[in-house]
């Protein structure tokens, strides 16, 4: 199954699971029991300042704040396309609830890209789906492609001489590179970043040509008037950015994105988790929360713990069949 037809399947999915666990789970005010929380609660984020995990993760840490009665802290820990941070929850952090992943999709691809030194399969829980977020495809303002066939002109008159950068390996960012050189046949060179944040001074300074970016941060990165939108990865335009055309108006049926959920220590106490699930569920349902989502075109996800982890199982499967058709190569 192509990412695109997955990516379509997952969406229906994602809608009825998520009103199913919206009903049967209880939204009382008073979520937390005694003894859980106990102290203030860490979400790792395992990228750099300034993307979409960093500015969602604040967001959301907001609202757990408020329906645990608990501060909720956002703790940074970037590098390795996300597996420094996703190794710490998954290999250190006490297994007690008090320590929350918010991982996205590197979660799945790098178990295939990558060796790693933990299994999320075996070393972490999945706490509650969030939701999937498309790319965004910017260039510098000043940069002469104005259009997605322009740059894909000019990459074939220089195959190796343009660049994309990403967030790190394995992760949204520098999947949608490699999906988009595999369907426009052209060679642009990638260049890994700790985190997208990063990329930018490289994209205004033009030493990078372009750069997927989730559209939490791409957002705010165009609004600055520094770098322009070419096109999303999105299966439709944006309400909130009808001028940008779908890649898919380039090449049909081009889709991709990333998810985010939280996880927790595989050893984690059972009612700890259900506490967390709850509390997220709670989150999602906060005006606040779904006006941020709705404005970066963000879509459901299967969202309770045992909905998600069947989520993630095929999520990992389908990149390790990618890997295995050679339509993905490892990265190391």
């Amino acid at each position: 199954m192509t990412p695109t037809r997955t990516a379509a399947h997952a969406r229906s999915t994602a809608r009825c699971a998520l009103l199913a666990c919206a009903l049967a789970l209880p939204l009382s005010p008073a979520l937390a029991q005694p003894g859980f929380p106990s102290r203030p609660i860490s979400i790792i984020v395992p990228f750099a300042a300034g993307g979409t995990a960093d500015v969602l993760a604040r967001e959301f840490a907001n609202e757990l704040t408020k329906s645990l009665n608990q501060n909720v802290l956002v703790e940074l820990r970037p590098g390795a396309g996300g597996n420094i941070g996703a190794e710490y929850v998954a290999k250190q952090a006490r297994a007690d609830g008090h320590t929350l992943l918010l991982g996205s999709l590197s979660v799945s691809t790098n178990v295939s890209l990558m060796k790693l030194n933990w299994d999320p399969r075996k070393d972490l829980a999945v706490v509650a789906g969030i939701a999937t977020v498309p790319n965004l495809l910017v260039v510098a303002a000043d940069s002469p492609f104005k259009t997605v066939s322009d740059l894909i002109a000019a990459a074939r008159s220089k195959p190796g001489g343009l660049f994309f950068g990403s967030s790190g390996p394995g992760t949204s960012s520098h999947l949608s590179g490699e999906i988009f050189k595999e369907r426009a046949g052209v060679d642009i060179t990638h260049v890994p970043f700790k985190g997208s944040g990063a990329v930018y001074p490289d994209i205004i300074g033009g030493r990078i040509t372009m750069l997927f970016d989730l559209a939490g941060s791409a957002v705010g990165q165009i609004k600055g008037g520094k770098v322009r939108a070419l096109a999303t990865t999105a299966r439709k335009r944006s309400a909130s950015m009808p001028e940008v055309p779908t890649i898919g108006e380039t090449f049909q049926g081009f889709e991709f994105g990333s998810w985010f959920a939280f996880f927790a220590p595989a050893a984690t106490p059972r009612e700890n988790i259900t506490i967390l699930e709850q509390a997220t569920v709670r989150m999602l349902q906060a005006e606040r929360i779904r006006e941020r989502l709705t404005q970066i075109g963000a879509e459901s996800v299967p969202t309770s713990s045992a909905e998600f982890t069947r989520f993630l199982a095929n999520d990992i499967e389908r990149y390790a069949r990618l890997v295995r058709d050679g339509r993905l190569q490892p990265l190391n």
